[in-house]
This record gives C-alpha cells, sequence and structure tokens, in this order.
C-alpha cells in the first residue's frame, strides 16, 4: 500500500495528511486530525456512531475512503459547537438529557443537523426515519426524539 499526501477540509480549516486513499475516513480524524466525535462502532457502516457530514450530507465515515474526500467539505461533531457555545442541535440533546452511554450520540446528533438544514420543521415520523439507520443501544430513544424536535423548534423560533 503506498502513502500518499492527501488534502481535506474538516471544519472549516485545511489539513495535509499522509495516508492510503482505501484508508476509512474515520482512522484519519481520530488517529491523525485527533477529532473524536466520530466513533468507531460497527466498522460496516451500519450503527451511525462515525457519522460526519460531507458537503451536509451524513456519511458514514467507516466505510469511505479518505481519498475520495477531497475537494469536499468535512463536519465533525468538533465543527458544531464549542462546550460553552453549542450548536443548537448539541444543546437540545443537552437540554434533553438524551443520553445514557453516549455512544450513538455521534451519529444522532450529526444526521439531525443534516435532517434540519434540508428540513427545519420535520414531523416526529419524518425524524424517526430521518434517524432509523442510528442505534442506541441504551433505550434514549424517546429522549433523543425530544431532543430533535426541541432543535427544530428552537431553529424555527429563531427565524421567525
Amino acid at each position: 500500500m503506498t502513502q500518499t499526501p492527501i488534502r481535506l477540509t474538516v471544519n472549516g480549516s485545511i489539513h495535509d495528511v499522509t495516508a492510503e486513499r482505501r484508508t476509512p475516513l474515520l482512522y484519519v480524524l481520530r488517529n491523525d486530525l485527533a477529532l473524536n466525535g466520530p466513533k468507531y462502532g460497527c466498522g460496516l457502516g451500519e450503527c451511525g456512531t462515525c457519522t460526519v457530514l460531507i458537503d451536509g450530507a451524513p456519511a458514514r465515515s467507516c466505510v469511505i475512503p479518505v481519498g475520495g474526500c477531497t475537494g469536499r467539505d468535512i463536519v465533525t461533531l468538533e465543527g458544531l459547537g464549542t462546550r460553552d457555545e453549542p450548536d443548537v442541535v448539541q444543546q437540545a440533546f443537552i437540554d434533553e438529557q438524551a443520553a445514557q452511554c453516549g455512544y450513538c450520540l455521534n451519529g444522532m446528533i450529526m444526521t439531525t443537523k443534516a435532517l434540519l438544514a434540508i428540513n427545519p420543521r420535520p414531523t416526529e415520523q419524518e425524524a424517526l426515519a430521518a434517524l432509523r439507520y442510528n442505534l442506541c443501544r441504551c433505550g434514549t430513544h424517546v429522549e433523543i426524539l425530544r431532543a430533535v424536535m426541541r432543535a427544530s423548534s428552537q431553529l424555527a423560533e429563531a427565524g421567525d
């Protein structure tokens, strides 16, 4: 395997990394860029813990080759907000206490962010449909749905 220089735009900053083009984006984000929002879950793109936004769409970084990410805008959980100023979606998840173990949160938050960008006022059914491929084993689905609806409501109020 030949490692090559790869230029990535992550959270608004340009990063030059050296990696094999087939390396999963998740490995580069976590190991080279120290961005630990996306988690390694199943490694098959099925659980959602590794979700990032690529050009605004939710994407499973564990199955996306880093070589295909050049020239694309990548956003991780760290790119949404800060501890002192969380994004409205992050704050809604905090307010609704939508976590137990917290492992699924990255995928839930990133998928919610993408949903609200294209559908700022989803119904509960639309929110559930958007999150259906993000797995939570702790049973916080009720709180997660409330967090999505809270974020939607807060964004609607801010827009009015």
